[in-house]
């Protein structure tokens, strides 16, 4: 019995001591993201209850604000062409980095509907922002900005989603278990995350360096268990309801999808479509999930179209 104790001893040091390793050498995170760290990024900070919040604001300050939300890692760079051009139209155009992803902080919190709505909302107070915007959710941006519409009806005048988030499926087990999943996720999905990008696109061979763009985000602690914990609330989330609560505000919404969509398939669509009754569908031919980057010109000329058509009320 001793000897079998041991062995099973044995055993049990050698699985820590692998585990150990594994983390060591898989989880990508190893610098802490502060002040110090932030010196020299690009963009501007602010700091709000939840932890500092990188953006960026172009246009005219008295233009009309367009705010654009990424999805669920890439951060808002993703927005470059769409930000870039509302800018140099006149909008007064905002972007940025959603908790946990690029130069925003990595707060320990649940990173749910509420604490979205938080950053978004103290955003929009720092830079004055008082009247209704014009809100546009790419991917899982359409959970943050759709929860945001449903329980902020002054604050928003248009909502435009693009191939955004539409049905949940339950997380396995073993992922959401305490220890163990948070392991599993940074030395099995966190480290591939980078490369795993290019399935966004219908041609990822026209979008070169890509991924090395995303990997600098990825080192700093917190990114991952940000990821984790938000791919728990999408989990939960009953987007019929979602998308039905933003129906009831009355909101003006444009719905964009690539119908070439591998990551939230072109199917999917329905369920905004049918939760959403009065909404302008756009479907997007030769585009995959970031139909704004495979089509831009065509999805910018039906967003400006889509903004004309419900102007400012003085």
């Amino acid at each position: 019995m001793p000897r079998l104790l041991r062995a099973l001893a044995v055993l049990v040091a050698l699985v820590i001591a692998g585990g150990a390793a594994a983390w060591v050498v898989k989880n990508p995170e190893q610098v802490l993201l502060d002040d110090a760290t932030r010196a020299g990024a690009p963009g501007r900070f602010v700091r709000l209850s939840d932890g500092a919040t990188h953006y960026e604001v172009a246009g005219p300050d008295t233009g009309r604000v367009v705010v654009l939300v990424h999805g669920f890692s890439v951060p808002m760079y993703i927005w470059d062409s769409t930000f870039m051009a509302l800018s140099a139209a006149g909008y007064r155009t905002v972007r940025y980095d959603v908790f946990g992803r690029g130069w925003s902080d990595r707060p320990d919190g649940a990173y749910d509907g509420p604490m979205f709505d938080r950053q978004l909302d103290e955003l929009l107070d720092s830079l004055h922002v008082t009247g209704p915007v014009d809100l546009m959710g790419l991917s899982y941006g359409g959970f943050v900005t759709g929860h945001y519409t449903a329980g902020h009806r002054e604050r928003v005048r248009t909502l435009t989603l693009v191939d955004p988030v539409a049905t949940s499926s339950p997380m396995p087990s073993i992922i959401t278990t305490p220890l163990l999943g948070t392991w599993l996720w940074q030395v099995t999905r966190v480290p591939g995350m980078a490369d795993n990008q290019a399935s966004d696109f219908l041609h990822p061979q026209d979008f070169p360096g890509w991924a090395d763009r995303y990997r600098p985000q990825m080192r700093f602690k917190g990114f991952g268990r940000a990821l984790l914990r938000s791919a728990v609330t999408a989990s939960s989330t009953n987007f019929d309801s979602l998308y039905a609560g933003v129906a009831r505000t009355g909101v003006p919404v444009l719905l964009i999808w690539g119908r070439q969509d591998q990551t939230v398939t072109f199917d999917k669509s329905e369920v905004v479509r049918r939760a959403i009754p009065s909404l302008v569908f756009f479907p997007v031919d030769s585009a995959g999930h970031l139909p704004h980057l495979e089509q831009t010109a065509l999805v910018n000329a039906r967003l400006f179209d889509f903004l004309a058509a419900h102007p400012v009320q003085r």
